[in-house]
């Protein structure tokens, strides 16, 4: 026999995805990007800097003062936000500390009492199962036994009736 044809196949759940296959020139058309752009696009990128920093030279050559006035004031505005962020921070600080208390002196109690009542419920089922279920069951199965041996020994009970 061939050992092929003998062991299932199977497929491995984990196994990633299968994507169609395209054919090589259209997996390559539909992926690449001329030379010729992004060349275009780098010396465009390339360019903007080198007039964004011809721009900030040549106003601090001819407008100073008003440079070192915007100066001052974004000086002024990054500590504001230096300020707000600080106390953002304290507030997030306050709130992981709260957490951090909540978990471990309200979360941890509950959980403790719910695993004391899950074991409780675990006893009192084993309890119950032994001691109710099983001798039901055992006296059921006795009386089944009993009922179809007088079944066997005198008939059928409604059919006598007749």
């Amino acid at each position: 026999m061939n050992e092929e044809s003998t062991t299932p196949k199977t497929t491995n759940p984990a196994a990633p995805l299968a994507y169609p296959e395209i054919p090589g020139n259209e997996a390559e058309q539909l992926i690449s990007i001329p030379w010729r752009y992004i060349l275009v696009a780098a010396f465009v990128v390339a360019l903007l800097f080198v007039l964004f920093i011809w721009l900030i030279v040549y106003l601090a050559n001819q407008q100073a003062p008003t440079i070192e006035a915007v100066r001052d004031v974004m000086v002024i505005i990054l500590a504001l936000e230096s300020c707000i962020f600080g106390v953002a921070f304290l507030i997030m600080m306050v709130m992981v500390i709260r957490l951090i208390n909540m978990m471990e002196f309200e979360i941890k109690p509950i959980l403790q009492k719910t695993n004391e009542t899950l074991n409780t419920m675990r006893g009192t089922t084993t309890f119950v199962s032994q001691n109710v279920v099983e001798p039901t069951i055992r006296a059921k199965s006795h009386m089944a036994g009993v009922r179809r041996g007088l079944k066997t020994l005198f008939g059928n009970p409604r059919n006598n009736i007749r």
